[in-house]
């Protein structure tokens, strides 16, 4: 039977207990004295003491030992470190706990391996080139496609990264040098083929060490199919577009021949202005296009709020939401008129009451922020989030939501965000809390 450690410890302190007056009794039987009697009995009890200790500490320090050599296999890694059950009934159970601990190790450590293996696998067979750096710039990790694209096929793992990205052409070394994100075009082949990659980094610590992760995307044949998709999207409205003006610029001209041929040329003025107003319309819809192709570089200046507004207020209607900021504003005024005429133009076409279509400005952080606010009905997630796609209307993707102008030709707000690239900044449409529409055009300011 296994005793329990209280039940070793009050059997202990009941033998200290009992020991010394018997062995008391057995010297006075023999005529002794009390001092002889107390001598003997602590005689006796010291051994006792240290017999009984040793024998019932012993499976404790066996435990300290063994959990001793479990916590030093730890630290190592190695979890197939086993106490054996032995000793009292705590110090029993606590070497079975340890066992299950040790076993949920292991099987953590397993299952932790095989996800590293699936995860080294995949990084090592995706086609994005991954590059891994630590502390001093040295390679930690670097995928099969990193090694072809910057090391020819060899291993880069420990080699200095600026050195291996040296002999690379000037548009891929200055991308994997910098620390932005950014999409660059570059030569590989000898043949002159040009590729397309995107550049994206960022950087993080890793057992609190620095580290950045660098990935080369190629995109030629994304971005060709997203040309092609373009090219199809223009087609069609070209296409559209100039069968609605040449058909019946067609009918009309024959028309006219007819009424002349008879004589009847009272209706000759009626049907040439209609052939003119098509025409017309026909000369609008393709300078839209070549404006969109042609876009200047900005030519920024300092402009004074209320003469660029009085001047705007002129060609769309709006009302001031808040207060115009104290300072001038700083971007090319003819470019960012033409860009807000055609957010508020598009704001009309929404179908929003007139009265609602404002104008907000806010300078904050060194940026400037003009809003245009409507409320239209606003627009679909699908419709928001390719809006501002050259050649896609709104109009006949949406009825009654925000359209663009020139007549559907799906350039108004694809004009706006080129010119506010262009200017170095960025345009978002949000829809509004209560409907409505947000288009947020933003620009940096000079310091």
């Amino acid at each position: 039977m296994t005793l329990s450690l209280r039940a070793r410890a009050l059997l202990s302190l009941a033998t200290a207990a009992l020991v010394p007056p018997l062995v008391i009794l057995g010297v006075r039987r023999v005529g002794l004295t009390d001092a002889v009697a107390l001598g003997a009995a602590v005689l006796v009890m010291l051994p006792l003491l240290a017999w009984l200790a040793a024998r019932w500490l012993a499976p404790l320090r066996r435990l300290t030992r063994a959990l001793e050599g479990a916590v030093l296999s730890y630290r190592d890694g190695d979890f197939s470190f086993n106490l054996v059950p032995d000793g009292p009934r705590e110090l029993a159970d606590l070497a079975r706990l340890h066992a299950e601990l040790g076993l949920s190790l292991r099987e953590q450590r397993q299952h932790l391996a095989q996800r590293e293996l699936l995860l080294d696998t995949v990084v090592q067979n995706t086609p994005t080139a991954l590059v891994l750096t630590g502390p001093g710039g040295k390679i930690a990790i670097a995928n099969l496609a990193a090694r072809q694209l910057l090391g020819a096929g060899r291993s880069l793992v420990g080699l200095d990264f600026a050195a291996v990205i040296a002999p690379l052409p000037a548009p891929l070394r200055e991308a994997l040098a910098g620390e932005a994100d950014r999409l660059f075009a570059v030569t590989l082949d000898e043949d002159g083929a040009e590729e397309t990659f995107h550049h994206s980094t960022h950087a993080f610590r890793l057992q609190g060490q620095p580290h950045r992760l660098r990935l080369l995307r190629r995109m030629t044949r994304e971005l060709s199919r997203a040309e092609v998709g373009t090219w199809k999207r223009v087609i069609r409205v070209l296409s559209h577009e100039l069968n609605n003006s040449l058909a019946p610029i067609s009918s009309l001209a024959h028309s006219g021949a007819e009424l002349a041929r008879r004589g009847n040329t009272e209706r000759l003025p009626q049907v040439l202005a209609s052939i003119g107003e098509r025409a017309a319309h026909l000369h609008g819809f393709l300078s839209g296009y070549a404006s969109f192709a042609k876009l200047p570089a900005p030519r920024r200046e300092s402009v004074e709020w209320p003469p660029f507004l009085d001047r705007l207020a002129t060609l769309g209607a709006f009302h001031l939401d808040g207060e115009v900021p104290d300072r001038p504003g700083w971007f090319d005024p003819a470019q960012i008129e033409q860009a807000l005429l055609n957010l508020i133009k598009n704001a009309h076409e929404s179908g929003s009451d007139p009265d609602e279509i404002a104008l907000r400005l806010v300078v904050a952080g060194g940026e400037l922020r003009i809003e245009v606010l409507d409320r239209g009905p606003g627009m679909s997630e699908a419709v928001l989030a390719q809006a501002l796609l050259p050649f896609y209307s709104t109009k006949r993707a949406e009825p009654g939501a925000k359209g663009s102008t020139g007549g559907g030709t799906g350039l108004g707000l694809a004009l706006a965000r080129e010119i506010a690239e262009a200017h170095d900044g960025r345009i978002a449409l949000a829809n509004r809390d209560g409907g409505g529409l947000r288009v947020a055009l933003s620009l940096p300011q000079a310091g």
